[in-house]
């Protein structure tokens, strides 16, 4: 990303931060890495919140994806890709599945977006806990690497990113069928 687009992602990624509610936050955030995540209650069956969870398309915003028109899908064997296609053949590997305990954990590694660009890779967690007849998402994202001026400045456009998706997630799970 170019020194000049870099302040207009920031303040972007910063004003879809504070359009979502508080449910996460940045953790730690240094030059060589960041740590953000949160929970989430979800009026819904850990079973609804895994099938939508692990059906990206449903609940990725399409403000946040690389091309116009595509598709997200996981495949959930080990290494499957968490990809991004677009009709006229390009491609995007977001994320690669690490470890799978359906219904209940789901963790991905990866660059998420622009971070794919640099010399940083990262841990996506997911738990699911029943609690009552709802679920309790449970989420962090922690990256570690390389990025010109530091991973700190992409801690808070990160998680309200993921926050704002989580958001999304929620109510594709909470919907009556």
């Amino acid at each position: 990303m170019s020194k000049r687009l870099f302040p207009a992602a920031l303040f972007a990624c910063a004003v879809a931060f504070l359009a979502v509610p508080a449910m996460a936050e940045v953790k730690s955030a240094t030059s060589g890495g960041f740590a953000v995540g949160g929970s989430i209650t979800i009026a819904a069956p850990p079973e609804r919140v895994w099938t939508v969870l692990t059906k990206p398309d449903a609940w990725w915003s399409r403000d946040h994806r690389w091309f116009r028109n595509s598709t997200l899908s996981l495949d959930l064997s080990p290494g499957g890709c968490w990809c991004e296609t677009a009709a006229d053949g390009r491609v995007s590997r977001h994320l690669e599945a690490a470890l799978v305990e359906p219904g209940s954990k789901l963790v991905l590694r990866g660059a998420l977006g622009p971070l794919q660009g640099h010399g940083a890779t990262g841990g996506l967690t997911f738990d699911i806990k029943a609690e009552g007849e709802a679920s309790v998402l449970t989420w962090s994202y922690v990256v570690g690497g390389y990025a010109p001026g530091g991973l700190e400045a992409w801690a808070a456009p990160v998680d309200g990113v993921l926050s704002a998706q989580l958001a999304n997630l929620k109510t594709q799970a909470e919907r009556a069928d």
